[in-house]
């Protein structure tokens, strides 16, 4: 147990006027026994270092899924997104929707922006200008590092053709320069956010 929950019990222990072999007295602290290690587990996982998102998106990039799929299963969790769904969800947007349009990194982050801001009713759509908002200002700061968004532009082949795609394997876009654009986009979410994905 956390030393902070065990000084507590301790504590409360000798000033409780109950007597400490009491079935109540027990019954009690094995309760907060429980509840304190719970909230010592999430206060644990609420402080997670800056870079826990992006090295678990890079690494789940390089184990294969593809940018947009890397971001949501990173992201997605805090906002309700399950792997499973964030996954399926996100599998037709990798290599810029497979044509090098806008890079799939990109398109992952401004789904996690929408999770984050949109709200919807069964009467419309509210928050739209703070979620358009956000989606430019996320926008700009991947141009400011990267200097487009545009999958073909960022790796210079069009992975929209066989010979680009070629070319990006014969480079090695995808090991070497694509998981800078996932890591990017992370540290982005970030920045704008202030808080960790769970």
């Amino acid at each position: 147990m956390h030393h902070g929950g065990s000084r507590f019990l301790l504590n409360f222990s000798a000033q409780c006027p109950v007597h400490r072999s009491s079935p109540i007295f027990i019954q009690f602290g094995m309760s907060l026994y429980s509840s304190l290690t719970s909230l010592f587990r999430k206060s644990a996982a609420g402080t997670a270092a800056p870079e826990d998102a992006s090295a678990r998106a890079v690494e789940s990039f390089r184990d294969g899924i593809n940018c947009t799929q890397a971001i949501l299963s990173a992201w997605g969790s805090r906002y309700g997104l399950d792997r499973d769904t964030a996954m399926k969800l996100g599998g037709a947007f990798g290599s810029g929707m497979n044509m090098g349009e806008t890079c799939g990194a990109v398109t992952g982050a401004l789904m996690i922006i929408g999770l984050r801001h949109a709200r919807v009713s069964k009467t419309g759509f509210f928050s739209r200008d703070r979620t358009e908002r956000a989606t430019r200002d996320f926008i700009e700061r991947f141009k400011a590092r990267n200097g487009t968004v545009c999958c073909k532009e960022l790796l210079g082949c069009d992975l929209g053709t066989p010979q680009g795609r070629a070319a990006a394997r014969r480079e090695r876009s995808f090991k070497d320069r694509c998981p800078q654009f996932v890591r990017d986009a992370t540290e982005i979410l970030d920045e704008m956010s202030g808080v960790q994905p769970g």
